[in-house]
């Protein structure tokens, strides 16, 4: 079976001089692809060093998630584009979106905050339209607000992906219905999150992808020790149970999808 991980973060495993062996685990598990998903300006450049290095298994995208939306991310933001140039450019641009989990405790901050995030959103949604590329959405705590910035951008919704995805069957509806699709995480391994599993039947395999979102996040049976790659399968184990088929049917639909989804060779 071969099985692509749609977004993972790969640069903790570098820095501790871990990512060879973490990727020959991951080939070892049959996952023979990598997006390695890029947050802040730290970690763009390692990402397209770690692309050239390892071509046609590691991929990566560049954006500013929103939880790194600090003072001067203007600067930041105005970087992105000069990545999208060959030989070695980004496959998406993100994660970008909203984030109000992690908001300030004082109502004021956290509209401060909140005003800082939708501007570094608006702005990078509106160069997602200038290079019409994919683009991968963080959003927690924060659907409506999230749909409303997309639908005011204008991007194409067959360009979305709300990644890691934690809402429910309506919220996946209404993003399917406007085209864009819903990727998953070990949280559809846990016990306690059957909404989750809902969303995936709700989605469908049309659409579906599947992500660790390494270090975070790993599923079941490795909850307490720090994801990779290599669990991703454990995923599609569950996602296929929920959508009563096939594993390896599921992991070569699941894989397309991605391939498709991110227009990889």
């Amino acid at each position: 079976m071969e099985w692509t991980d749609s977004h993972c973060h790969l640069l903790g495993f570098k820095r501790k001089k871990e990512l060879d062996a973490t990727l020959e685990r991951a080939q070892a598990a049959g996952v023979h692809r990598l997006i390695t998903v890029g947050t802040s300006p730290e970690d763009w450049v390692p990402y397209r060093e770690m692309h050239a290095a390892h071509p046609g298994m590691i991929d990566y995208t560049v954006g500013l998630h929103p939880c790194y939306v600090e003072a001067g991310w203007e600067a930041a933001v105005s970087q992105l584009a000069t990545f999208f140039m060959p030989p070695h450019a980004p496959v998406a641009l993100g994660e970008m979106g909203l984030d109000y989990f992690h908001l300030p405790k004082d109502p004021v901050q956290a509209g401060e905050v909140i005003l800082e995030q939708e501007a570094a959103f608006r702005q990078q949604l509106l160069l997602a339209t200038e290079l019409d590329c994919p683009v991968i959405i963080h959003s927690r705590d924060s659907f409506e607000e999230s749909v409303r910035l997309i639908d005011e951008s204008g991007v194409d919704w067959q360009r979305i992906v709300f990644h890691c995805f934690t809402y429910g069957v309506d919220e996946v509806s209404q993003i399917n219905q406007r085209g864009g699709r819903a990727s998953f995480t070990g949280i559809s391994t846990y016990k306690s999150a059957a909404s989750i599993r809902e969303a995936v039947r709700a989605q469908g395999i049309e659409r579906l992808m599947l992500e660790t979102d390494c270090p975070y996040l790993t599923p079941e049976p490795h909850r307490g020790k720090p994801n990779e790659p290599a669990y991703l399968p454990h995923i599609g184990e569950h996602c296929a149970q929920a959508l009563n088929m096939d594993v390896a049917a599921l992991a070569a639909q699941t894989t397309a999808n991605t391939k498709s989804f991110f227009n990889l060779d």
